[in-house]
């Protein structure tokens, strides 16, 4: 029985740890399969999170692009688009050769004029096809703008240009220089083309002196008294170019100015003593010039004589040729520029002298202007001496129609009006000349013994 029983108990101890083993194992794999069920669930919210996220992105993107829909729309009317800009990434630039520096610059200098018309004393701007009028009111003037190209290098030497053209209020674009140079700094310069070379006559504030043309061209006008301040041989021609090599050496300055020209141009209408000139081959001007200057005061003396024999002339009544080309002059200058060392109250004052040896005339000319705050005023005498004159036919009133002597007295003045409407670069000058005429083979009523005239100058740099 004892045994029996023992049997029972130890076949239920073995059926239950039996299922009691069975019952753990399948908790395990449901746990597993839990586990797997949990991962996959993860997975899938993952997935839908990732999904969420780039819904986000995308709406955003939306988003900002409408706001920018909606700046644009609002934006100034001229603004450049947006697909603009992309294309123009990078600031606009000037892009330069990389052999030196580059300035551009420019002028305005405009002109309301009034002056007299009863002949001119020597390339007067007066409009002179109604000889009747005795007076006229007239506007001139031009703009320039200038191109100045520089290189220097560490020794010392340089090369540049400079061009500048000009459009006056005519319509019409003409040039004031255009030059090339190179040389070695403060000490020696060679230049080439078309420029105006040392200053023998300086007229300080020169506003309005209607007197003499302002280049090598046009400067005698045959039957109008020529006032002779050494520019025949300067330069900046209409009809031909320079050649120019300058030398500096402490306080002294040398300089030769070579002008190959037309030498006929010379002349207002190719008139002389009453003969028209007749060009045989170009003139070739000499001009050598030497100055010293100390502090405040500067001291020129110069001459200019044409080189070339027979350049130009007439035919006389045998037929022959004479020549008229053979031109000498000679000038000084002295000027004290107290401006240097006082820029408010300084005083500036210029001496000037130039003599003209030509066939069958004789010219002297001397001069004394003077400025000081801003008012200048100054004299110029001219003495003519005609030897020869074949007459003239002169439908302009001319002064001069015989041999003889000739002088004209001219007073000038001028006033700056500087920094208008607090513009440093914009200034308004006053100016006027009076000319007094005196001949000996006529008397002193003469219709045609003055001149005179008044000028409103507008200058604004740029």
């Amino acid at each position: 029985m004892r045994k029996t029983t023992l049997a029972v108990a130890i076949g239920l101890f073995l059926c239950a740890n039996a299922a009691s083993a069975k019952s753990t194992q399948l908790t395990v794999e449901q746990r597993l399969e839990l586990l797997e069920q949990r991962l996959i669930s993860a997975e899938n919210r993952a997935a839908a999170a990732e999904q969420e996220v780039v819904h986000l992105k995308a709406q955003q993107t939306v988003d900002r692009q409408e706001l920018q829909d909606v700046q644009q729309r609002v934006t100034v009317k001229n603004e450049t688009p947006k697909e603009e800009t992309a294309k123009n990434a990078s600031s606009p630039a000037l892009s330069l050769s990389g052999y030196g520096d580059l300035k551009i610059y420019g002028d305005v200098e405009f002109n309301m004029d009034a002056e007299s018309k009863r002949g001119m004393l020597a390339m007067t701007s007066a409009n002179l096809n109604n000889p009747n009028d005795n007076e006229n009111w007239n506007l001139n003037g031009r703009i320039l703008l200038g191109f100045d190209g520089m290189r220097k290098l560490e020794n010392g030497y340089f090369a540049g240009f400079s061009a500048q053209p000009l459009a006056d209020m005519t319509g019409s674009v003409d040039l004031d220089d255009a030059v090339f140079f190179f040389g070695q700094e403060n000490d020696w310069k060679v230049k080439v083309g078309r420029f105006e070379a040392y200053d023998m006559f300086p007229l300080n504030q020169d506003t309005f002196v209607e007197h003499s043309g302002n280049t090598a061209n046009d400067l005698y006008d045959d039957g109008n008294g020529y006032i002779y301040m050494m520019k025949e041989g300067r330069g900046r021609s209409d009809a031909g170019g320079n050649f120019l090599m300058s030398k500096q050496i402490d306080n002294w300055y040398f300089e030769l100015n070579t002008l190959l020209e037309d030498g006929t141009s010379l002349y207002n209408e190719g008139g002389y003593h009453g003969r028209d000139m007749e060009q045989q081959k170009n003139v070739a001007y000499l001009r050598p010039v030497i100055s010293w200057s100390e502090g405040a005061f500067s001291v020129a003396a110069a001459m200019e004589a044409n080189v070339v024999s027979n350049a130009y002339g007439y035919d006389d009544e045998n037929g022959n040729f004479v020549d008229q080309s053979d031109r000498t002059g000679y000038g000084m200058t002295m000027t004290w520029n107290g401006l240097k060392n006082d820029p408010d109250d300084g005083i500036v004052v210029n001496l000037n002298t130039a003599y003209m040896d030509a066939p069958e005339e004789k010219d002297f000319t001397a001069g004394i202007n003077a400025l000081w705050q801003r008012f200048e005023l100054g004299y110029i005498y001219a003495h003519n001496k005609i030897d020869d004159f074949s007459g003239v036919i002169c439908d302009n009133d001319c002064w001069i129609t015989d041999e003889g002597t000739y002088d004209i007295h001219t007073v000038h003045a001028s006033y700056q009006i500087p920094n208008v409407m607090d513009m440093q670069n914009f200034n308004i000058y006053l100016g006027a000349y009076y000319s007094i005429l005196d001949a000996e083979d006529k008397p002193s009523d003469s219709d045609n013994d003055d001149r005179y005239g008044a000028r409103v100058r507008f200058k604004y740099y740029f």
